[in-house]
């Protein structure tokens, strides 16, 4: 494995912006590429993204561009941090630029919309199957304010290759960032995608005014549903009981920084789903993935009851009090049917 010297990131975002700064401060070059130009030049004079995560001076080893090839090129490690939905795109425009032996990390959540492939495979389809194999994906319980702050946090990083795992575990590990291994790159990936439609559910009933009893069902019900589409696509059950399936399903589920809690909450008290989009300038990753993952369940025979109310509140207007009727008068089973 190539030695990590210089680092690029893509997508400054508050995630992106906040690894990128964590990786510059154990004295990394970091370039960070940012869509946004004018953004691009308030970070280089201030040291602040004041657009997605403001209040955190960054690292003055990390350099910011609005030109793809300069954050890509010479990289030794490129990790990517665009909305999912558009990681295609962007990467189709990286990959020129790209370097034989440059190790590629992901942390972006989601299933894509119309293939319905989760980030491993899009990522293969656009670099090659040659390159599939050492992919790092990054996932786990993680609110980028909180990682900012220097609070104690723990990931994992999974790949089919245990020395490309190994290698980002060292790049991204820190004393209040720590970083476990994992095998388990769809488990992890569905983990990590999955748990923003049950985060919008929880969000929901918090807006409806339902208590603990509630979200504790959801959450615990939502991970049942995680666990079957991962077994259905060949994942290890047990992925789900760590931090990229119960660890992060947790911490969207309940935390205040969660922004598709907070989408679910604002649905729950009645607002419609383009009011709250358009009052967001950072992305809810669960609106666009629970249509990915409800059509995804569909075309693999499995059971996902909140997903498909999850799906028809945002994508068929219905009433989230009779989504919730509807879930709660399903016919009766066994509960690890």
């Amino acid at each position: 494995m190539k030695t990590v010297k210089n680092i690029g990131v893509i997508g400054a975002g508050s995630w992106g912006t906040t690894l990128a700064d964590l990786l510059a401060r154990k004295n990394y070059p970091v370039t960070l590429w940012v869509y946004e130009q004018d953004l691009a030049e308030r970070m280089t004079s201030s040291r602040v993204n004041d657009l997605y995560l403001p209040g955190f001076t960054l690292s003055e080893n990390l350099r910011f561009t609005s030109d793809l090839a300069e954050a890509v090129a010479g990289a030794d490690l490129l990790l990517l941090v665009p909305p999912s939905q558009v990681m295609r795109r962007v990467l189709q425009q990286a990959a020129p630029h790209l370097g034989a032996e440059t190790l590629i990390v992901s942390a972006s959540k989601g299933i894509e919309n119309d293939s319905l492939q989760p980030m491993a495979e899009v990522i293969t389809g656009c670099l090659g199957a040659e390159r599939g194999h050492s992919l790092v994906f990054l996932s786990g319980p993680s609110f980028a304010r909180e990682v900012a702050a220097g609070m104690p946090t723990a990931v994992v990083a999974a790949s089919a290759d245990a020395k490309a795992a190994a290698a980002a575990q060292d790049v991204f590990s820190t004393p209040s960032f720590r970083v476990y291994t994992n095998d388990d790159v769809i488990g992890v990936e569905l983990g990590g995608a999955l748990k923003n439609v049950v985060a919008l559910a929880a969000g929901v009933s918090d807006g409806l005014g339902f208590g603990y009893n509630t979200r504790a069902a959801l959450i615990t019900r939502g991970l049942a549903e995680m666990t079957r589409m991962g077994l259905a696509l060949g994942a290890n059950p047990a992925t789900f009981a760590g931090l990229a399936g119960m660890g992060d399903l947790v911490l969207t589920c309940t935390g205040d920084l969660s922004r598709n809690r907070t989408v679910g909450m604002e649905l729950g008290r009645g607002r419609s789903l383009d009011e709250i989009l358009g009052n967001m300038n950072m992305v809810a990753e669960g609106v666009k993935t629970t249509l990915s993952a409800f059509q995804l369940a569909q075309k693999i025979g499995v059971d996902v009851p909140i997903t498909e109310q999850m799906y028809r509140i945002l994508y068929q207007n219905k009433d989230p009090r009779q989504a919730v009727s509807d879930l709660m008068l399903r016919e009766l089973k066994a509960e690890t049917v």
